[in-house]
Order: structure tokens, then C-alpha cells, then sequence
């Protein structure tokens, strides 16, 4: 049945073979085409606009998968989840990272006691985890957008260099104060978990979902150099910093996504681990001017705007998503579509159809 708990229903219809249906965790839009990753998939999928023919706002269809696996040589199996948490598109380019983060084993229902046991002290780590590349999108021979290895104009899939063990990025945290020690602990555990994705020239922005630390969540702030076979960290400054660390007062929640509008920088936030709780959108007035001038190695932001809370349920509908709607999609008002994991009956339709929301910007 079509969504009835909001009016601002927008419909993303998948096929039963489709990478990522019901678990959304990144989206990213060029023009009228709709990008979107999972967190359970090694791919990406991407859904063209259609006409809507029902009561809600905006409908995607006709999806198209695109295997990490035809695109780059992974850290990892071919087959191995990537655990995608964040994507952008920036000069045509379309930017993944993974979590970064271990797991651990889940007790089962059905199992008994030393079993379970046995399962909740096993943690491991998916090589495709530790996954941040950019892909170049170009247009076939019909005009539609896709990715490709390597496109006509010279442009190719480049990843950060590293195996299915650690990168550069794993590497330079590994001896930080504030992070080091999070590096061995799950993400559903407080653990490190990248969860946001967000660029501004050469530098990104990569949100942690985890570790919240005494109530700060964290940014982290890269530069990134694409050489001709791989990606690279290079230098911040003089001093060869190749992070900075940015602290934002998010009461307790984790980063689940970020997104540049303009200059503010926007930011979904919600709970770490595996809780359920409020969702909400923060935003970062000015933001990008303030990370140009800012050349300390620590950031605190003081204060943060609340531009909206979005729904949740309990286990279900958990936005994990967020990125701007193109003007010739929003009506002339400038929204947000917001997109959520674990879809409940109220955001499914049949086995293939989930909806998201277009949320107006304040």
C-alpha cells in the first residue's frame, strides 16, 4: 500500500535483482538521475525520474546496478559487502567511502547459550570496508549517465590504495588519541564507523557515526590527490598533517550523512550503536568559509542550527540519507530528499517499491 504517513512521499521502485533496495545508506543526484548505495551491497544503483502515478511527489525506476567489482580492483572479495555509508557527486565524478569499521557476530534466535556466546566474541573485518574511491560518470550512447572504469576523457575509477587489512587513512588514525583506540572496537559498538561523505574542492569530509565521544560527534577532514592508479592522502599544511579533527555538538548523536547546500554544511545525525531515537538535521551555518581559514589540528563548534527532525520507528525507517533535490525537481523551493534503512510497512509497497520524503529546507 502507498505510503500514508507522509504527504511527501517520493517512490523509488527496485527490481528483485536490484544491489540495494531496503538498505539505503548513501544518495547522490545528477540531474533528473537518482544514484543510491547500501550497506549490505558492493554496488551501486541508479534509478531514472518517471512520471508519477500516484499521490506521491517524485518517483525513480528503471534501475540499473553498477558491481564495485566491474569498476575497481577492491581491497576485498568481489562478492564481499562494501558497507557504503556515504556518496557525493562532484565534476563528474561520483565519490564512495565504506564504513571503515569491524563487526561483530550477532546472538541468533534458535541457538543456545554457548553458541550465541561463541557468535557475540567473534569480530571481523570486510576488506571492502575500507573502501574510498571516486568513479567517473559519463553519458552512453542513448544520453543516459553510468559508470566506467575509465571514460573517454581520460578520467578513471581510482580508489585509496590499501588492502583488505588497512589503507592510509586506517594507518595515520591508528596512533591518534581520540580515535586510536576506537579502531579495534565495532561500529555498533561506539566503534569507528564512517557514515557521511561530503567535498569541497580537494578536501573531504567524512563523518563518523562513531566514536561519540562525551557527547561529541566528529568530522574528519582529509585532502585527497588522484595520481594515475590510486588515490592518495597528501598533506594538509607544512606541518604534513593529513587529518584535522572537527567536534560538533550533536547532544549525543553520531553523524548518519552529510551534504553541502551552498555554504552551510548539513548534517543528519541519529543515534550510534544500535539504538533507536530521534533523527535529526543540523546545519552548519558558513561552514565552508570557517574549514578554509581554519588551520588548527582541533576544531570545537560551538553551536550548530537544528533545521528539522525526521521520523523514526523502532528497529524500522531510519533515515540514513540526505542530499539536495535539484531545482528543476523541488518545485522552485529548494529540499531536501531524505532516504531511510530498514523501510517499515508504512514506506513499502510490494516486495521492490520503498519511499523516502522531500523535506523543505528552513
Amino acid at each position: 500500500m502507498p505510503n500514508k504517513r507522509s504527504n511527501n512521499a517520493v517512490r523509488l521502485e527496485f527490481t528483485a535483482e536490484s544491489l540495494v533496495k531496503t538498505n539505503l545508506s548513501g544518495a547522490a543526484f545528477t540531474g533528473d538521475w537518482l544514484w543510491v548505495a547500501g550497506d549490505e551491497a558492493c554496488g551501486i544503483d541508479r534509478l531514472r525520474r518517471l512520471d508519477s502515478q500516484g499521490p506521491e511527489l517524485l518517483r525513480f525506476g528503471e534501475v540499473r546496478d553498477f558491481p564495485l567489482a566491474d569498476l575497481l580492483d577492491l581491497p576485498g572479495a568481489a562478492d564481499e559487502e562494501a558497507d557504503l555509508e556515504g556518496m557525493a557527486a562532484h565534476e563528474g565524478m561520483l565519490w564512495v567511502v565504506g564504513s571503515h569499521g569491524l563487526k561483530r557476530k550477532n546472538a541468533k534466535d534458535g541457538k543456545d547459550d554457548a553458541a550465541n556466546a561463541k557468535r557475540l566474541a567473534k569480530v571481523s573485518l570486510d576488506g571492502n570496508r575500507r573502501l574510498l574511491a571516486c568513479l567517473p560518470i559519463e553519458l552512453d550512447k542513448d544520453g543516459e549517465p553510468r559508470l566506467v572504469r575509465e571514460a573517454r576523457d581520460g578520467r578513471r575509477a581510482l580508489r585509496l590504495r590499501g588492502d583488505a587489512e588497512s589503507n592510509p587513512l586506517t594507518d595515520a588514525l591508528a596512533d591518534d588519541p581520540h580515535f586510536g583506540p576506537y579502531m579495534a572496537i565495532p561500529g555498533k559498538d561506539n566503534g569507528f564507523d564512517i557514515e557521511g561523505l561530503a567535498i569541497h574542492g580537494q578536501r573531504l569530509l567524512l563523518g563518523l557515526r562513531g566514536p561519540v565521544l562525551r557527547g561529541w560527534a566528529a568530522l574528519l577532514e582529509v585532502q585527497i590527490d588522484a595520481r594515475a592508479d590510486h588515490l592518495r592522502l597528501v598533506p594538509l599544511d607544512d606541518s604534513g598533517r593529513l587529518f584535522r579533527k572537527h567536534f560538533l555538538p550533536l547532544e549525543g548523536m553520531g553523524i548518519r550523512d552529510l551534504h553541502f547546500s551552498g555554504d552551510d554544511l548539513f548534517i543528519l545525525a541519529g543515534p550510534t550503536m544500535v539504538l533507536d531515537g530521534e533523527i535529526r538535521l543540523f546545519r552548519w551555518p558558513g561552514a565552508k568559509a570557517r574549514l578554509a581559514e581554519n588551520r588548527e589540528p582541533v576544531r570545537f563548534v560551538s553551536k550548530l542550527a537544528q533545521s528539522a527532525t525526521l521520523p523514526h520507528g523502532r528497529g524500522v525507517n531510519r533515515a540514513e540519507a540526505v542530499c539536495d533535490l535539484p531545482p528543476e525537481l523541488a518545485g522552485g523551493e529548494p529540499a531536501w530528499l531524505v532516504l531511510y534503512d530498514a523501510p517499515g510497512p508504512d514506506r513499502r509497497d510490494g516486495e521492490h517499491a520503498v519511499f523516502g520524503d522531500l523535506v523543505r529546507h528552513r
